[in-house]
């Protein structure tokens, strides 16, 4: 009896310590060593580069009103920006609306601007984008009487990242640079048995799609290419290994075991019994 019991302790005690998830797994910033990594000084953050099938809102400034309804579809900013927000993406309502107010890089890497035509557009930044469409526009209409300097306005649409794991969905990138800090608390943090030692980032650049693995608790993230997270990215978050089970096993485990032994100690006993009566 007394060794049974004995296992039945060490059992609990095997189960409570694999469903520990100890702060060192889940923390962030934490000094590298001790199976924390050090990442080298490798940050060096690039401008996202217009890629096909990327869309872009295009809005042109002028104080001329002509100008602005002809390339700004009824030239109200505020109107077209609630219509689109509206109309595509991550809100509700009719595609058509955002189709009108925005550009769609083709698989030849252009758009298809009015008067202008098609203006390539793929590897320039939205920065190189706005320059380029001011020229052509400023070429095209300084002939008209009255001609006033314009302004172009170019943002991409519907940037987002994915992730995939112990939590999955897709996610807008709300602003020019977000970090993968920034990432993880717009998801609402990584789940309790996410793994954030081997956290791998598919990501495409220059035609090619890599695949990276890092470590997201490391303080030395903030120096690494893995510090920001760019438009189309996949963020894959395994489990952690042997949480399967772990304590969401463990209620389940228990009850086996116990069941186990109650039956053995019940078998002992009507073994013991037979063997007083016989004497």
């Amino acid at each position: 009896m007394i060794r049974l019991k004995n296992i039945f302790f060490f059992v609990i005690v095997g189960l409570a310590l694999s469903s520990c998830v100890t702060s060192r797994k889940v923390n962030y910033m934490q000094e590298p060593g001790k199976r924390i990594p050090h990442y080298a000084d490798t940050i060096d953050y690039e401008e996202y580069k217009l890629r096909t099938n990327d869309r872009l809102y295009i809005y042109v400034y002028s104080l001329d009103e002509k100008i602005m309804k002809m390339y700004n579809a009824g030239g109200d900013r505020y109107q077209s920006q609630q219509m689109m927000r509206g109309g595509g993406g991550y809100g509700t309502g009719s595609y058509a609306n955002y189709e009108l107010y925005t550009y769609l890089v083709d698989e030849n890497g252009d758009i298809m601007f009015p008067t202008i035509g098609k203006v390539h557009v793929a590897g320039l930044t939205t920065r190189e984008t706005k320059f380029k469409l001011e020229e052509e526009l400023s070429s095209l209409l300084k002939e008209i009487p009255g001609y006033s300097t314009i302004s172009v306005e170019v943002t991409i649409q519907q940037r987002s990242f994915c992730l995939i794991g112990t939590q999955s969905g897709r996610f807008p990138i709300t602003k020019e640079k977000m970090t993968i800090f920034e990432a993880i608390a717009h998801i609402g943090n990584i789940h309790e048995f996410g793994d954030r030692s081997r956290i791998k980032i598919v990501r495409e650049k220059d035609g090619k799609t890599t695949i990276k693995t890092f470590d997201v608790r490391s303080k030395d993230i903030i120096n690494s290419e893995f510090y920001y997270v760019e438009p189309n990215d996949i963020i894959y978050v395994r489990e952690i290994k042997g949480k399967s089970f772990g304590i969401n096993h463990a209620t389940v485990g228990l009850a086996v075991v116990s069941t186990t032994i109650s039956f053995g100690v019940f078998v002992y006993s009507l073994v013991q019994l037979g063997i007083n009566l016989s004497k």
